[in-house]
């Protein structure tokens, strides 16, 4: 057990995937300022309730389960506001909340996932990147946008949790991803919300066509 400075936040991060912040609260400011002088990572929890920034609502309730954060990558911008960039690395669970800092801090435990045979896991990369790669092209073809799919790790884990991050889904659903301990079940829920997704981008992306009217014209 250990006690962790925790970030609250509107989102969830995955083990070995990236988070872009913009720190601008006091508390925020001194805990990032006290991580970088001990290089120790804080914690990221999805809010269940509450407002992640001060006297914008009540107050933070976060779910249990979240990601250590590494910080690798900073910008002072003046004022003690930076951004930051930093890595998921270990899932935790809180075990007991404190509020004795300007910011929250936990008791916390790490988790492990269930082992498995390596061969077993792998089995499921190849369709996994294929899935993956769909979901983005039909993501560039309705958003308009470009994404690098060029290289996608070739560790089945690293790229569930890529996958767990890119899709558009719901904080609540990316919670229950998080939370999972069996990576088989993990990879189960992935390809099927991965299916959904793209079935739902594939009707958005098809071309509208106009059949001729038939019947009878009413204003009324």
């Amino acid at each position: 057990m250990e006690r962790l400075p925790l970030f609250p936040l509107n989102t969830v991060l995955f083990p070995g995937m990236p988070i872009h912040l913009h720190i601008f609260e006091d508390r925020y400011k001194l805990m990032i300022a006290r991580c970088m002088e001990t290089h120790a990572p804080f914690g990221v929890v999805l809010l269940q309730s509450g407002s992640e920034v001060a006297g914008e609502g009540s107050e933070p309730e976060p779910y249990a389960i979240g990601c250590t954060a590494h910080i690798t990558q900073l910008q002072p911008l003046g004022d003690g506001r930076m951004n930051l960039v930093a890595m998921g690395h270990e899932r935790f669970r809180i075990l007991a909340r404190h509020n004795d800092e300007p910011y929250m801090t936990g008791d916390v435990e790490i988790m492990s996932l269930q082992d498995h045979d390596a061969e077993t896991l792998s089995s499921d990369a190849p369709e996994l990147h294929l899935w993956i790669k769909r979901y983005l092209q039909l993501l560039e073809r309705v958003e308009n946008a470009e994404f690098s799919i060029a290289q996608l790790p070739r560790d089945t884990l690293s790229l569930m949790y890529l996958a767990a991050t890119i899709l558009r889904i719901t904080p609540a659903e990316k919670q229950e991803l998080l939370t999972e301990d069996d990576p088989l079940h993990l990879a189960a829920s992935i390809k099927d919300l991965m299916r959904r997704e793209v079935t739902l981008l594939e009707i958005m992306a098809a071309p509208v066509t106009t059949a001729p009217f038939v019947g009878n014209f009413s204003i009324n």
